[in-house]
């Protein structure tokens, strides 16, 4: 049993790989018939993954089984639940049907599929070769995991695929823009914020909001947050001091 333990966060980290795996299965299977209701499954396997990916760590911790290959096999995982699997939904999604009446934009969303898939893992690498050198509270660069829920927020909210060259393009915009946000220096609230009464409130506020809004609510919450972000961070750069900003660490 002492060596059976040391499996468990593995066992976990797997778990989130199937969920990740059958995202892809299921949006490839879909890209030439279009079934919201599949694509919509397939983001659900990805919040799915997500809530495992959060769970290994806390197993780990909870069974003191913390290990390096855990660190490193949890960093695969999220590069493909959170990289590889959100791209392929939404180029599956987005380009595939629209490719035979629009083939720029089939080649386009290639493009822009893989720059998010290469922009998740250099934000991992970065974030990897930075733990304990840069403040705990806020993340630098929006977090993959976020990322992969904000791109998937896109099709919960509108299931139905893509057909009209407009509604292409702004999949595309949307891979650039929140690939871009992973791999930049802007700062990210992290969960390590000290916990107070407005976030009670504030947490209050969203499950209302969830009730009445249901699918939509997903990407209200993520234009909020990036907007929210942007903002603080450009409050920063002009003096705001009302909100602490992140602690920086010398080398």
């Amino acid at each position: 049993m002492q060596r059976a333990k040391f499996a468990l966060p593995s066992s976990v980290t797997l778990l989130s790989i199937a969920c990740g795996f059958g995202s892809i299965v299921i949006s490839v299977d879909n890209a030439h018939v279009g079934f919201p209701q599949d694509y919509r499954l397939a983001a659900a396997l990805l919040v799915l993954a997500g809530i495992f990916d959060a769970l290994d760590g806390f197993v780990a911790r909870a069974t003191g089984t913390s290990s390096e290959f855990g660190v490193q096999l949890d960093s695969i995982a999220d590069v493909m639940n959170f990289g590889c699997a959100p791209a392929m939904l939404l180029y599956c999604y987005g380009f595939v049907l629209m490719g035979p009446a629009d083939p720029m934009l089939l080649r386009a969303g290639g493009i822009a599929a893989f720059f998010f898939v290469a922009c998740g893992a250099l934000r991992l690498a970065r974030f990897n070769v930075n733990v304990g050198r840069t403040d705990p509270k806020y993340f630098v660069g929006m977090p993959i995991t976020a990322g992969a829920a904000c791109v998937a927020a896109f099709v919960v909210a509108w299931p139905e695929p893509v057909d009209t060259s407009l509604h292409g393009w702004a999949v595309v915009v949307l891979l650039f823009v929140v690939g871009s946000l992973m791999v930049s220096t802007v700062r990210f609230p992290s969960s390590k914020q000290k916990k107070s009464t407005g976030l009670l409130v504030l947490l209050a506020v969203n499950i209302g909001l969830l009730v009445w809004l249901r699918a939509y609510y997903f990407v209200l919450f993520f234009v909020v947050y990036i907007a929210g972000t942007l903002a603080l961070n450009l409050a920063w750069k002009r003096g705001f001091r009302k909100i602490p900003p992140p602690v920086v660490y010398e080398d």
